[in-house]
């Protein structure tokens, strides 16, 4: 039997956190040892962020007036802090709640001090991480009860993705600006990192899908995922991958734990 390989087909950075804590959970429970997965990182997407000053600035001006900031994904976090080039807190208006997708999210503001603070932040969370999307945080905001009409509402995001919460929001009354922080840049086909993919067994592969736009642009490159099987933590990205043809194709709970103990399951079938 030929070895099992692992893909993941996050961006770069975020690929190598999943890879290091999947290998680690491995070798701790000795299933690394005993099968010797191989695990491919082939980053589908890059994330470029934006470097545009005239967008800081109507990012800073825009947070005045707000009522409520969304980040859509860590992403999102990560280049709308590079992109201000100051702390949350230095903003004259940092004291309106932020909501949020998931606990990456929620991590990725505690690394720069979001929620941390002796009077902090409020994140709004959906409580049920299998409730972590646009529809959960939607759920949670309700809770809220607040009156949506006149309310201003900052989404942080890429560019293209769903607007689902933006339309809901409006439709509540709100008055919603979305903001575009950063790209995403489909890998070379002519790229190094499809080398290891051409030479394994999609018979023997896993791929763990962690974004619906991802899964598109895999769909226009000539592979046999038909012989593979698909892993994802939402039903939107499990619908793409089924469309694109994969094999087999389960779903999990968000979250790099849920992906790992799904891996786990697989290697040891």
């Amino acid at each position: 039997m030929s070895t099992k390989t692992i893909v993941i087909t996050r961006p770069s950075g975020q690929a190598r956190q999943l890879s290091e804590a999947l290998q680690a959970s491995l070798l701790k429970s000795g299933i690394a040892t005993e099968f010797s997965p191989k695990i491919i990182s082939l980053p589908l997407l890059t994330i470029v962020p934006k470097s545009d000053d005239g967008l800081a600035h109507e990012i800073t001006e825009t947070l005045q007036s707000a009522d409520l900031a969304i980040f859509v994904s860590p992403n999102a976090i990560e280049c709308t802090m590079r992109l201000l080039e100051k702390s949350w807190q230095d903003l004259s208006n940092c004291l309106i709640p932020i909501g949020v997708m998931g606990g990456s999210s929620v991590a990725a503001l505690k690394n720069h001090g979001i929620g941390t603070e002796e009077v902090p932040t409020a994140i709004i969370l959906p409580q049920d991480n299998a409730h972590w999307d646009s529809e959960g945080l939607w759920s949670e905001l309700q809770k809220l009860q607040w009156n949506w009409t006149g309310k201003k509402v900052l989404i942080f995001k890429g560019d293209g993705g769903r607007d689902w919460l933006a339309e809901t929001l409006k439709n509540a009354g709100a008055q919603v600006e979305a903001i575009s922080v950063y790209a995403r840049v489909p890998l070379d086909l002519n790229s190094p990192a499809w080398n290891d993919i051409h030479k394994m067994d999609f018979s023997q592969s896993l791929w763990l899908l962690t974004s619906s736009e991802a899964v598109r642009y895999l769909g226009q490159v000539k592979l046999p995922v038909d012989l593979a099987t698909a892993i994802c933590p939402h039903h939107n990205i499990a619908d793409a991958a089924e469309q694109i043809g994969f094999g087999a194709v389960f779903t999990c709970e968000p979250g790099d734990e849920a992906l790992i103990t799904a891996s786990q399951a697989w290697i040891s079938i």
